[in-house]
């Protein structure tokens, strides 16, 4: 789970290595993709460059509340034509989520970094995929043909971990 049944990440699933983690991987972003209801809530937040997927527009926009983003309905712009109007040319693009927005990317990804905190537990929480919890992430990045690597330790206390996911 990536939420909790409100679409709420609680304070239960942050770690403070997880955080590090996934802000130093934002800060070598040249764009951060992401829908409506996600969002870092970082000091330098409002600094990056982001996508964020919405249905309620047709054509690409400047978000009118933040300046670096751009406002991206899939079925009516290609993912190149969001990052042309962003003016992202090259780099790294960073997928934050949630589930629609990862499964748009799933056959795109070089890597996915599967961050898992095994005693937490969110009933009726928001599966990070599409397809969870009927299916295990992991069985969702296998059906689409990526194999995990070696997992790295994030906050031993908790048994936090991030796994790379690539294709097979």
């Amino acid at each position: 789970m990536l939420a909790d049944a409100c679409r709420v990440m609680p304070d239960s699933l942050k770690f403070e290595g997880d955080k590090l983690f996934f802000e130093q991987a934002l800060d070598r972003a040249a764009l951060i993709v992401h829908g409506r209801n996600s969002h870092e809530q970082q000091p330098n937040s409002p600094n990056r460059k982001r996508l964020i997927l919405t249905r309620k527009i047709k054509a690409l926009t400047v978000d009118p509340e933040l300046p670096n983003a751009t406002l991206w309905n899939p079925e009516h712009a290609s993912f190149e034509e969001a990052c042309a109007f962003a003016d992202v040319a090259s780099g790294m693009v960073a997928v934050i989520g949630g589930p629609v927005v990862f499964d748009l990317f799933m056959d795109r990804y070089d890597t996915f970094w599967l961050s898992e905190a095994p005693h937490v537990r969110l009933p009726g929480g928001e599966g990070c995929f599409v397809g969870v919890p009927q299916r295990t992430p992991h069985e969702v990045l296998a059906s689409h043909g990526m194999k995990p690597g070696a997992p790295y330790v994030l906050d031993a206390a908790h048994e936090v971990t991030v796994t790379p996911w690539r294709p097979g």
